[in-house]
């Protein structure tokens, strides 16, 4: 439930201001954000249907792990789902854009840190690299400020993913390294 109520919280404030760039925003983030949190819903299901059990942090289907990471995954904007990242960003406020890219990861990022040793590592590490690569490239040709922290974004968080299987607790720190150092590049912008 609390990934929704961040969801939910977040949408009128991006509504906030009547243009056009803001609700198309707004709604490819509500999109992006059910979108993934049926996934998570469907992947919970699969799990019960299986095994009996409602708990999410301990999906022993290999079905629910993959359903799983893609929501996440998609939650997150890691690479190759982080197509809506970028332009959500450069369609809010300064103030939306820096909650965006801070408080609303981490809702997701304790639930990846309470599964993680339940997904596959491999696909973890894939995921991370790919993030790296794509956050890295895509943010060399941006001239604006909201899209480089974009791919800024999907590049920190591949560091993550790609630490996450060898060393939660590493992750958490880079988590609040990235959480510090951007709330104080958007506040300082």
């Amino acid at each position: 439930a609390g990934l929704e109520i961040n969801t939910l919280a977040i949408i009128p404030l991006m509504a906030k201001k009547h243009q056009p760039r803001a609700t198309e925003a707004a709604t490819k983030y509500f999109l992006i954000q059910a979108a993934s949190s049926s996934m998570i819903l469907f992947s919970t299901s699969i799990n019960a249907w299986h095994t009996g059990d409602w708990s999410i942090t301990q999906p022993s289907y290999q079905t629910t792990s993959i359903l799983l990471t893609l929501a996440l995954t998609m939650k997150l904007a890691l690479a190759p789902l982080h197509f809506w990242l970028p332009e959500v960003l450069q369609g809010t406020t300064l103030l939306t854009a820096t909650i965006i890219a801070t408080w609303q990861k981490l809702a997701p990022m304790a639930l990846l840190l309470q599964v993680s040793q339940t997904l596959n590592p491999t696909v973890l590490m894939l995921l991370g690299i790919l993030s790296i690569l794509i956050g890295g490239w895509g943010g060399l040709n941006q001239t604006q400020l909201r899209k480089i922290m974009a791919f800024s974004s999907i590049a920190h968080l591949g560091w993550m993913m790609a630490v996450l299987p060898f060393s939660p607790p590493l992750t958490t720190l880079n988590l609040l390294l990235y959480l510090l150092m951007t709330l104080t590049t958007f506040l300082l912008i």
